[in-house]
């Protein structure tokens, strides 16, 4: 038996990338899934590719995650369809880099809407079904959320993706007595269309990211969507409020000698005091 079986599941930011991954495995694992985004003919595409597999996919209008008119229809559109909400994996989101010194608070307004509000408003929407179905959510941080860094400039990411791990915990307590499972997974480094295109990109400094990274390597997309589907599967029954980081262990180890810049030498406490 296939581990989503019968499974209604809605999943955001499904035009590229993770929540592209995400529905053709969920698709594969037997779940009915209802697909959304802004990018409405990629999604599209990703309709048509779960499709020649043989999964179920439904694709409303384009999606704003954003915007709480545009949320509320798309997960009607999934309860007349499907007759209910057992699964909201919330993936999409957007960015802006900036340092706190540079980046304008447009750009800064702009992450947290996408990246925490989207949750929000989206898991808002299907909560009443999902209290229905005893269903669960999945959410989805950062190694951002956990930890600064030196060769990113991501205010308004890491408050973001911190954010989302809080809300994760919160929402986990407040499902609980229903029987509605909540909990976040934290990708690290991920190979996608997208971080090709700038963490990943060669002018960028974080492009050599992986000689850093424990395990050797870049995280795929199946390194994600592996876990998503455990997480969302009655495998995890006994979990909720949990945050699950898929990182290679990037995030649990301090760097090496050879990751660290060229900061002056150490000074002793005897020559300090001279």
């Amino acid at each position: 038996m296939r581990r989503l079986d019968g499974k209604v599941a809605l999943i955001t930011g499904t035009a590229r990338g993770l929540g592209r991954a995400a529905a053709l495995r969920f698709a594969a694992e037997g779940a009915l899934v209802v697909g959304g985004d802004l990018l409405h003919e990629e999604a599209l595409q990703t309709q048509r590719l779960v499709a020649r597999e043989g999964g179920t996919i439904l694709t409303p209008g384009a999606l704003d995650v954003t915007d709480e008119d545009s949320v509320r229809s798309w997960t009607k559109e999934a309860v007349d369809a499907f007759g209910g909400v057992d699964i909201v994996y919330a993936n999409a989101g957007a960015v802006r880099f900036g340092t706190i010194g540079s980046q304008p608070y447009e750009d800064f307004a702009f992450t947290v809407r996408a990246e925490l509000d989207s949750v929000w408003l989206t898991v808002r929407a299907a909560w009443p079904h999902l209290l229905r179905s005893r269903g669960c959510v999945l959410t989805v941080g950062s190694t951002a959320g956990v930890a600064g860094s030196l060769t990113n400039p991501r205010t308004a990411h890491s408050a973001a993706k911190g954010a989302v791990i809080a809300l994760t915990r919160q929402l986990a307590a407040e499902g609980a007595p229903h029987g509605v499972r909540v909990n976040c997974l934290s990708p690290g480094p991920i190979d996608t269309e997208g971080s090709r295109e700038n963490l990943l990109a060669d002018d960028h400094p974080m492009r050599g990211i992986a000689c850093h990274v424990p395990l050797g390597r870049v995280g795929s997309t199946d390194d994600v969507v592996n876990t998503a589907v455990f997480l969302t599967s009655g495998e995890a029954a006994y979990i909720t409020g949990a945050h699950l980081v898929v990182d290679g262990g990037w995030s649990a180890v301090l760097p090496g000698a050879l990751a660290c810049p060229p900061y002056p030498r150490h000074v002793s406490r005897k020559e300090h005091s001279t």
